[in-house]
């Protein structure tokens, strides 16, 4: 047994069941959203900013220094603390009575969950080489749509089973045991020779530097942050578009999304890597160009999908862009990976992170918010569905940085020394 845990698709599964928990606790918020504002009396602003800003400015700016901490070799224990915290400060949200007591939980969760992301990166890519990090990533990444696909079918018939209070206590305790079985299951897989001691480390400052001075990585994390931009901030909102414009229950929105962003987006997820991986062997810059091919596709089904009337319509055009939306992410955290040394990887893995979520999860559903109550004068009950067809066209923003990208970088994958 000992030594089937120490296979490399051993320890990547494990660390994908942590991002289908931080995900579980992190988009439930969707589907409890609109009963949360209601007996809070909040604005669809404030709860833009419950999570959004509230939530990603204690998530990135934290995340920098505890990636520098797993850089020094601590990153099993890290991910294990950060799932045990967040857990039980998502247990805490559903005791809040006020808006500031459910803000303060939040916010609790969120510097659970800024520890998790760059160290599993981080592991990740000390087990995979360039030819397979992709593929090892998509299935990393594939952990997010299991937690949505939790989040939206068990969140929404706890909803209308037990309420909102009682879903947060719920979905609390899994992560606790599986932050226990973390720490005693996964080994610390071994850093490369030359980032073996502490001194040999790249700093926050030099990593950044490094970062910044290479032109493909530049436009792959503009990229990448536009891509949080526009997913971030739609699918916190989709729940809420859902009941405002077709009626729906709890229990009928997150079968709904359950089917489509769990189910179906998680196809998409584990495809992604393999069709990168088959794509950049061939030539490598097609790991980038095929990210912005995705963006460009989804636009005009994702705008059919907010604007018709037809529920049924809606649905059909949402299997597209629900399938490959996320395509980006684990190409691209795999392209970072490649573009820096294995002295920086939880450090440039946390950079991006801090960009993607201070960009998406925190301006994302603010920006969707503000501009909902806006738009309210004018379109009333259905100020969202307008505000959420405008975010789509930032996918052409994103895709110009990844085609861009694609265009620096080499045919062939080459290893920083």
């Amino acid at each position: 047994m000992v030594e089937v845990r120490r296979r490399p698709w051993f320890t990547v599964i494990m660390l994908s069941a942590v991002y289908a928990c931080s995900q579980l606790d992190r988009q439930i918020m969707g589907i409890l959203l609109e009963p949360i504002k209601r007996d809070l009396g909040a604005s669809d602003a404030q709860m833009g900013f419950l999570v959004g800003l509230a939530f990603a400015v204690f998530y990135t700016f934290l995340a920098i220094p505890i990636a520098m901490l797993a850089d020094k070799g601590h990153r099993k224990n890290i991910i294990a603390a950060s799932i045990i915290l967040w857990s039980a400060m998502t247990a805490v949200c559903g005791m809040a009575t006020t808006y500031l007591h459910m803000a303060l939980a939040r916010i609790g969760v969120a510097v659970g969950e800024s520890g998790s992301s760059p160290a599993s990166v981080s592991m990740i890519a000390n087990l995979f080489d360039a030819e397979t990090r992709a593929t090892a990533m998509s299935v990393f990444v594939f952990g997010a749509n299991v937690g949505m696909l939790m989040a939206f079918l068990g969140g929404g018939w706890l909803l209308d089973t037990v309420g909102w209070r009682e879903t947060f206590l719920i979905i609390g305790i899994p992560g606790i045991i599986l932050g226990l079985m973390v720490l005693l299951l996964v080994p610390e897989p071994p850093t490369a020779p030359e980032a073996a001691t502490d001194a040999e480390k790249a700093s926050l400052a030099s990593t950044i530097r490094h970062m910044a001075a290479n032109a493909p990585m530049r436009h792959i994390l503009i990229g990448k942050s536009l891509g949080g931009f526009v997913g971030y901030g739609m699918v916190l909102w989709i729940p809420t578009f859902l009941v405002r414009s077709h009626g729906l229950s709890g229990t009928e929105i997150g079968l709904t999304l359950a089917l489509f962003v769990g189910l179906a987006g998680g196809i998409g997820t584990l495809m992604s890597g393999r069709i990168a991986d088959f794509l950049g062997k061939r030539d490598g810059r097609w790991r980038s160009w095929s990210i912005a091919i995705s963006k460009v596709v989804t636009i005009p089904f994702l705008l059919g999908f907010f604007l018709v009337e037809s529920y049924e319509l809606a649905l059909a055009l949402y299997v597209i862009p629900a399938t490959i939306g996320a395509y980006y992410l684990a190409p691209s955290s795999a392209l970072i990976q490649q573009l820096v040394d294995d002295r920086m990887r939880a450090v440039a893995a946390a950079v991006s992170f801090f960009l993607l979520n201070m960009v998406g999860m925190g301006l994302g559903p603010q920006g969707v918010g503000l501009l909902s109550d806006l738009l309210a004068p004018a379109y009333g009950n259905q100020s969202l569905r307008y505000a959420l067809a405008a975010f789509v066209f930032v996918n052409l923003w994103a895709a110009f940085h990844f085609w861009r990208a694609g265009s620096l970088l080499p045919r062939r994958a080459v290893q920083p020394a």
